[in-house]
């Protein structure tokens, strides 16, 4: 892959406008699928559920699925289940992650656990995954339920990859870089892919569309680690620091940690390995990340990835509306600030 230029910050990230509008009455349908199928007589499980889901309010993942199946020629709601399922299999994700993290914010608002409980938490997050697959298994189509199940057994793996590698100071960018393409970018990838199997679409563009899910999800999180050193609470919808107070070895800590060498070595033994840290200890962290570059170079290869995914958009005609509209996504991967 070539390496791109990060582009110059601007006063405002790449606008969704365009894909947002397209997208409206897709996504109208999206929610009401996803509010029908929160329902339950055991009261926790909607509002816990509400809790989260109602915090979403790009829901980029079903949104992906919807402009793959329109970008491919789809002209029927074959791909509003399958949309509504990977908004599912999302909060599912959110929902365990929170409790194996203990974070305290997730979306702008207090993490479910800490509301309910961990043990309803996982067991929400179990509801929706099964939610899923029903919606799923409602759509009709095979090889999109294929796609989604196999992507639910790879998200497990990275996540339990990372609980593995967690820690750990020698940890390689090859290996990170797999944690996030199976945690992160697998979702994205079968979110796309299974929007253009909805719409019929050839193998070649299926491929383009899997392809461009996933490097758009590899920046997306690139940007997430990123900014968990150089955002806000009020801006991210969690707290700061969050990787680095639970010892997770980011790209940005990775980096940081290999071009401080020896002198820091210590100081990152402490704060990462042994987590013994004082507030002062992030405030260090992220200026070694400034001094070093590491913060930069993580956003470099953000764009790098975000430049591959819309040049896998290249056999789509740019007459077709939603070709510049999913370009204007990746943009905004990279651009934005929370």
């Amino acid at each position: 892959m070539d390496v791109a230029t990060r582009p110059a910050v601007a006063a405002e990230p790449p606008s969704l406008d365009a894909l947002l509008a397209l997208a409206r009455p897709d996504m109208a349908a999206v929610d009401a699928l996803i509010r029908r199928h929160m329902d339950s007589p055991v009261p926790v499980i909607p509002a816990l559920a509400d809790h989260l889901i109602a915090g979403s309010a790009k829901r980029l993942r079903p949104l992906l699925t919807v402009a793959a199946a329109r970008l491919a020629g789809a002209r029927d709601d074959a791909c509003l289940k399958l949309a509504a399922a990977v908004e599912f299999i999302h909060t599912a994700t959110l929902l365990h992650d929170d409790v194996v993290d203990s974070s305290q914010l997730r979306r702008g608002r207090v993490a479910a656990h800490l509301i309910w409980g961990a043990p309803s938490s996982v067991l929400v997050g179990d509801f929706l995954f099964a939610r899923a697959f029903e919606l799923m298994v409602g759509a009709g189509s095979m090889p999109a339920l294929e796609i989604l199940a196999r992507a639910s057994r790879v998200i497990a793996e990275g996540e339990v990859l990372q609980l593995t590698r967690a820690h750990d100071l020698d940890l390689s960018q090859e290996v990170y870089l797999e944690i996030i393409r199976a945690k992160t970018a697998e979702l994205f990838a079968a979110a796309a892919e299974a929007g253009a199997v909805s719409a019929g679409a050839s193998p070649e563009r299926r491929r383009a569309l899997r392809k461009f899910g996933q490097d758009l999800g590899l920046a997306f999180q690139l940007v997430d680690d990123a900014l968990d050193y150089s955002g806000d609470a009020e801006t991210l919808g969690k707290n700061p620091g969050d990787d680095f107070r639970e010892g997770k070895a980011t790209l940005p800590l990775l980096l940081a940690m290999v071009r401080t060498g020896p002198a820091e070595r210590e100081f990152w033994i402490r704060t990462i390995d042994r987590r013994d840290q004082t507030d002062a200890d992030f405030v260090r962290a992220c200026e070694l990340m400034e001094q070093t570059g590491a913060l930069a170079a993580t956003l470099d290869l953000a764009a790098t990835y975000a430049a591959s995914a819309k040049a896998a958009l290249a056999n789509f005609a740019p007459s077709n509306a939603w070709r510049p509209a999913l370009e204007d996504l990746a943009d905004f991967a990279v651009m934005r600030r929370a």
